[in-house]
């Protein structure tokens, strides 16, 4: 296997294991917003940018205020 295949290989891994935990994060995300983690707490906790917080948000029906 060449360096490229083995780097794809490597590579398609990695998004289809961070294709796994996005939905772990997001349900994490709208507990922490439910049980009133302040959206500035999940925004550093999660690595995501607040906008992306208030679009897991808003799809779980809360208002990220």
């Amino acid at each position: 296997m060449t360096r490229l295949e083995e780097a794809a290989k490597a590579y398609r891994r990695a998004k289809d294991a961070l294709d796994k935990a996005r939905p772990a994060l997001a349900e994490a995300i709208v507990e922490a917003a439910r049980g009133g983690m302040r959206q500035t707490e999940i925004v550093k906790v999660s690595g995501y940018t607040r906008e992306q917080v208030r679009r897991i948000c808003r799809a779980a029906g809360i208002d990220p205020g």
